[in-house]
């Protein structure tokens, strides 16, 4: 009985082979080109830039290719026309810091004690034995750099500089953990530290300049970087509360504050194309745009649109846990895809990792390697447990 069970497997591998052997060897071909860039080994110039971009509190309609409504995003919206749009994308916790731990570590936040979103009262921060996206980038030779809000820890210890990146400006947390927070006894945040590097260089600075500073910097890292390769982590403030935007986009949209707040994020990311295809880099980067975690739908006109999906921030419904993501790597992701497989932010450190050819963190992570879906190749076999 067991010898015929092979002999019936065996015929049916061989049928299997005989109708798609040759389209699995040219997927392996296809997979193997991207790795390798189409010239044998990749040496370290033509190791691929790694640009990441973060909003905050973005509901998963809050793009015009998502649905939105009230406001255009022309930047994003061509960004998934040159890319792969992820229809369902998810975060590890509906919830600022606790995100970003999953994004930057490949982990379950709970794994590596970081749930939830610390504020200036908080003792702990991400640990020395995990490894960070931009440790794994840095030991690739990478230039590192993160524009933005961090929110793993603010003491020195747990900051930018000491977790893998080179530069660092931006809110070591929250922009609403500050004196000004409506719904927060008087005394409750002390002043609000802007930071560069390790040193605070201003308090409570206003959230209307935010993005364009952000934007501004991550412009100048992309020049400054050109002849190596590079990570950009480009955490925006915005669009959490409290609202601000320049007085380049106040008034435009037909939505009100919270659209021009997304259309300002969206020039943003305009910039940082348009640097990229200055310095002739597009095709040599990866870009990957998503956000922390659903909209805070309890601030009403101040808070995005999931859309059909129910609940927002906060939750463990789609609403709170689902999220606009889209990847762009020219010659490699193909143009204008679309895919339905589920996938999460733990995903990021382990693909990039395969792409660069870095060694998995020595601990455990959680995620899992994605370019084969990235590159709509039929070797994509998910193996979630």
């Amino acid at each position: 009985m067991r010898s015929g069970r092979v002999e019936q497997g065996a015929t049916m591998c061989c049928r299997w082979l005989d109708r798609h052997g040759l389209k699995l060897l040219g997927a392996i071909g296809v997979y193997c080109l991207a790795l390798v860039g189409g010239s044998g080994l990749r040496a370290e110039p033509e190791l691929p830039n790694i640009v990441l971009i973060m909003a905050d509190d973005q509901g998963y309609a809050d793009i015009g290719v998502y649905g939105a409504k009230g406001f255009e995003t022309p930047h994003l919206d061509r960004l998934a026309g040159e890319g792969m749009r992820f229809t369902d994308f998810y975060v590890t916790q509906p919830v600022c810091g606790a995100s970003r731990a999953g994004l930057l570590t490949g982990c379950y936040p709970n794994r590596i004690g970081l749930p939830g979103a610390p504020d200036h009262r908080a003792r702990h921060g991400i640990h020395e034995a995990e490894t960070t996206l931009a440790e794994l980038l840095k030991g690739r030779g990478y230039a590192t750099a993160i524009f933005g809000k961090w929110h793993l820890g603010h003491h020195r210890a747990f900051l930018p500089l000491q977790n893998g990146f080179d530069e660092y400006f931006g809110l070591p947390y929250s922009n609403d953990m500050w004196p000004y927070h409506p719904e927060a006894r008087p005394g409750t945040y002390p002043p609000l530290p802007l930071m560069e590097g390790n040193r605070v260089i201003g308090l409570n600075p206003d959230p209307a300049h935010l993005t364009t500073w952000y934007t501004e910097r991550a412009v100048s890292f992309i020049e400054r970087n050109r002849e190596r390769p590079f990570f950009l982590y480009l955490p925006h403030s915005m669009p959490h509360v409290p609202l601000g935007v320049s007085k380049k986009f106040k008034g435009k949209s037909a939505q009100g504050l919270y659209g021009d707040v997304i259309m300002e994020l969206d020039w943003s990311v305009g910039q940082v194309l348009e640097a990229l295809e200055r310095q002739g880099l597009t095709e040599r980067t990866l870009v990957i745009y998503t956000s922390d975690n659903g909209p805070w739908l309890s601030y009403g006109t101040h808070a995005g649109n999931t859309g059909i999906l129910r609940e927002g921030k906060g939750t463990t419904w789609d609403g709170g846990v689902r999220v606009p993501c889209i990847m762009r790597w020219p010659g490699r992701i193909p143009a204008g895809t679309v895919t339905s497989e589920p996938v999460m932010t733990i995903d990021i450190l382990p693909t990039v990792a395969g792409i660069v050819g870095a060694q998995l963190p020595a601990l455990p992570i959680d995620g899992e390697d994605i370019l084969p879906l990235m590159l709509s190749s039929p070797l994509w076999m998910p193996n979630r447990n």
